[in-house]
């Protein structure tokens, strides 16, 4: 019987010692693994990280004001441009001189639309010098300015001229730069 206990004892002790390097073979200590992903574009400026993906938090807002004055209150965003080079990285092509933010998302009316339990509002989009966002539509364009810029622009909520409905709503609107 001790004969047994002890080809059993080492039996388990040479099944361990086999699994063991496997185990680690397949997860080593000291090891990681970083998944990333992105682009190299052919561009003027980058977008700033933060900038990219923004919420802006509307405030609250009392239906007789829309009825009133047929739209809330303003709400600054600002899309950061960084690194900003006016010189093309292929040769013979000419510099960048300006660029054109286009904003897209749905619309209806001229006015990005908002979902959810709201109704009879809108989200109007305009930009420092007055300019009025159509979604799909390029705002005008503007010239490219070395190092970094930032575009400001305004949003709000509107009337869309539909019967008024108290509720909480939402939007995805979308931005793209194009460089000419």
């Amino acid at each position: 019987m001790k004969r047994l206990t002890g080809y059993v004892a080492f039996s388990l002790l040479a099944v361990l010692l086999v699994r063991l390097p496997v185990a680690t073979a397949s997860t080593p200590a000291g090891w990681g693994r970083v998944n990333m992903e992105g682009a190299i574009l052919d561009t003027a400026c980058a977008i700033e990280a933060g900038s990219r993906d923004q919420s802006i938090e509307m405030s609250t807002l009392p239906l007789s004001q829309i009825i009133r004055d047929g739209q809330g209150l303003t709400k600054p965003f600002t899309i950061r441009l960084v690194n900003c080079v006016l010189s093309r990285a292929t040769a013979g092509l000419p510099d960048w001189q300006r660029f054109q933010v286009t904003f897209d998302g749905d619309g209806r009316n001229g006015l990005f639309q908002v979902h959810g339990e709201a109704r009879g509002v809108a989200l109007q989009i305009t930009d420092a010098r007055g300019n009025i966002a159509l979604p799909g539509k390029p705002l005008p364009m503007s010239d490219v300015n070395p190092g970094n810029m930032d575009l400001n622009y305004f949003l709000r909520l509107v009337g869309d001229q539909n019967v008024l409905r108290v509720g909480e709503y939402y939007s995805a609107v979308r931005f793209k730069l194009d460089y000419y």
